[in-house]
């Protein structure tokens, strides 16, 4: 009996102790749920997923104060207010973003952005592109261990022979967006990059703030209404498009002329992408290469400005878009506001 009582407090023992044990380790009275072999351990996942990489650049745009009193001018005219946006007539500039600055040679203009937009350029034609700034390589598709500002940029073919960061571009609109509230603008994106990457490079920007979005069987609005509503940027995809909706495909909505020309001789008002029947026109006007004394030839008011009047009087309205390398040779904005009657 005394090894049958032993045995017993030893057990009544163990059970004490083990008791005390769980209660030390904050466990319950219930069962602990068993971890499901579908649901991987945290530690094991964030040990597998790649190390994210970055350049230490600005993810999202600095932008200054936002004015929201706007002038009684539309695109820096009155007359314009109560026009719709197909038929007013824009300065546009081609690869706008290509400088000396950012290494392209030959670059197709000489200002940069900012100055553009100040200058009174209201349209823009954006290449953009996917490249490892890191890695100094171009890309195809979007990478996966970097962030989208820092891989996504504006490039003229290879991003590894000239580039510039699409995000600081975008900003600079942005806050000139933010300073003149009644500027209308556009933009048509040659566009090597995913649509919802676009989307997402124009949010962090800012620029969503600012996007119209045009049901295509709805009349085009007043320069006058797109400005009251704040929603004063159209933004065209050469690629794709259409989601979010905001983001136009291009030629479902406009229609433009050839755009590869060597001399003066050859310009013409011949369609090129898209039908005649679509809202909006764009006429390309540049020589290539592209060089400062090209368009010191075709820039002028006799080459340019007969040019827009022969492609009005085909077209049986003015272009929306008047595209140009080197905006600030030549006639450009004169030509541009005799055809808007101005």
């Amino acid at each position: 009996m005394k090894t049958t009582t032993r045995t017993c407090g030893a057990l009544l023992l163990i059970a004490a102790i083990a008791l005390v044990a769980a209660q030390g380790a904050g466990c319950s009275s219930e069962e602990a749920p068993a971890r499901s072999s579908l649901q991987p351990d945290t530690q094991d996942a964030s040990n597998d997923a790649p190390a994210m990489r970055s350049t230490g650049l600005p993810q999202v745009c600095n932008r200054g104060e936002r004015v929201t009193t706007a002038p009684a001018t539309c695109n820096g005219a009155s007359e314009l207010c109560d026009r719709t946006y197909d038929r007013v007539a824009v300065p546009m500039t081609h690869n706008a973003y290509s400088l000396v600055s950012g290494g392209f040679s030959p670059p197709n203009q000489t200002q940069g952005i900012a100055r553009q937009l100040e200058d009174g350029v209201r349209g823009m034609m954006l290449d953009t592109a996917y490249f490892d700034p890191l890695a100094g390589a171009d890309r195809t598709e979007r990478i996966a261990d970097l962030s989208l500002p820092d891989q996504m940029f504006l490039c003229h073919g290879f991003c590894t022979i000239a580039r510039t960061r699409l995000l600081d571009e975008l900003c600079t609109i942005t806050r000139f967006l933010d300073a003149h509230p009644g500027e209308v603008f556009s933009i048509i994106f040659e566009n090597r990059v995913a649509d919802a990457d676009t989307d997402a490079i124009l949010r962090a920007s800012g620029l969503t703030d600012y996007v119209y979005t045009h049901e295509s069987s709805a009349p085009w609005p007043k320069l006058r209404d797109m400005i009251a509503s704040g929603k004063r940027l159209v933004v065209f995809l050469e690629q794709g498009g259409g989601s979010p909706a905001y983001l136009h495909p291009a030629w479902a909505n406009v229609w433009d002329t050839s755009y590869t020309f060597l001399n003066a001789s050859q310009f013409s008002c011949t369609l090129n992408r898209g039908a005649t029947s679509h809202p909006l026109y764009l006429v390309n006007h540049w020589l290539s290469p592209p060089k400062p004394e090209n368009a010191a030839q075709v820039n002028v008011a006799s080459v340019l400005g007969n040019r827009v009047e022969q492609c009005t009087r085909e077209a049986g309205r003015v272009p929306t878009f008047v595209g140009v390398d080197y905006y600030d040779v030549g006639d450009l904005f004169a030509v541009v506001r005799k055809a808007n009657g101005l």
